[in-house]
């Protein structure tokens, strides 16, 4: 089920910033005839932080509605009452499945972290994705966690965002012949990661060029190590570009680019510099696929 592609979706607003349903619809429709295997509202690319819990709630409902492929709902807080709440409304709306970020600021132990999740695995029937992300969070998920909250009724997966191979091939290591998956959360490594055994991407260039994801993932998953290279490659420019500045600025900017629904950023996000943003339309003209 949680193998491919699976883009993590902006979240579209107003100019008066609020939100932008119609657009959020529109964008998903899209991306749905793009060959993905499925989309995630509500993450850090969705602007999460910064969206009310009615808003995220509203996000999840009308992704689920329209979408044509498995919702993976972020869920994820650093208030495990919040994500319990969040990830049950998740699993009440019909979402496939819920991705739950590690608890940030906070940096709870990990025996924290272990009842944090436990606590969300039991009281809720949906797939749990976990989320590591220690960039963003402080904390990091560590190879021998991961593989005892795989054992945990529920949690089937993880999207690694460490940035470190060696972690990366420790967990697929740790947890071969369980069915638990490893997700890349860092599209310049999807294609490494998939070499060790991960099965796929949570990913923000597939907001821009879904199809040239979906075409090196699948290059990948048939061993088709040339072709998969080749558009690694040819997508790392847009990659970089799409980093540029602390995401999802860049990725939100691109989208408005290419006549997608976006809007604004909600602050304390604002817009690029007009340098980078420069910089971007030009890897957007080589590689960005139009709507």
């Amino acid at each position: 089920m949680f193998e491919g592609v699976f883009p993590a979706i902006i979240t579209p607003f107003e100019r008066d910033l609020s939100l932008d349903e119609e657009g959020l619809r529109r964008n998903i429709e899209y991306l749905g005839e793009t060959g993905i295997a499925g989309i995630v509202p509500c993450g850090t690319t969705g602007e999460s932080a910064t969206l009310s819990l009615d808003e995220h709630k509203k996000v999840v409902e009308a992704a689920v509605d329209c979408s044509k492929v498995p919702v993976i709902a972020g869920t994820g807080s650093n208030n495990t009452a919040e994500a319990l709440e969040l990830t049950r409304h998740a699993a009440d709306v019909g979402a496939a499945a819920a991705l739950l970020i590690t608890p940030y600021y906070i940096k709870p132990n990990e025996r924290g972290m272990f009842e944090h999740f436990k606590a969300i695995a039991e009281r809720c029937d949906i797939p749990i994705i976990l989320y590591n992300v220690p960039t963003r969070t402080s904390i990091d998920l560590k190879p021998d966690l991961v593989a005892k909250l795989a054992g945990l009724k529920n949690i089937v997966a993880v999207k690694e965002a460490s940035g470190s191979l060696g972690q990366i091939s420790s967990i697929l290591e740790k947890t071969q012949g369980t069915g638990f998956t490893v997700l890349s959360g860092d599209d310049g490594l999807t294609l490494p990661i998939m070499a060790l055994g991960g099965a796929g991407v949570i990913s923000v260039v597939a907001n821009v060029a879904p199809r040239k994801i979906v075409g090196m993932v699948k290059a990948m998953a048939e061993g088709n190590l040339a072709e998969a290279r080749k558009i690694h490659f040819e997508l790392a420019p847009l990659t970089r570009a799409l980093f540029l500045e602390t995401n999802p600025i860049p990725v939100k900017t691109a989208s408005r680019l290419l006549g997608m629904a976006a809007g604004p950023l909600r602050l304390p996000l604002a817009d690029m510099t007009e340098n980078n943003e420069k910089a971007l339309q030009v890897e957007l003209q080589r590689s960005g696929e139009r709507p």
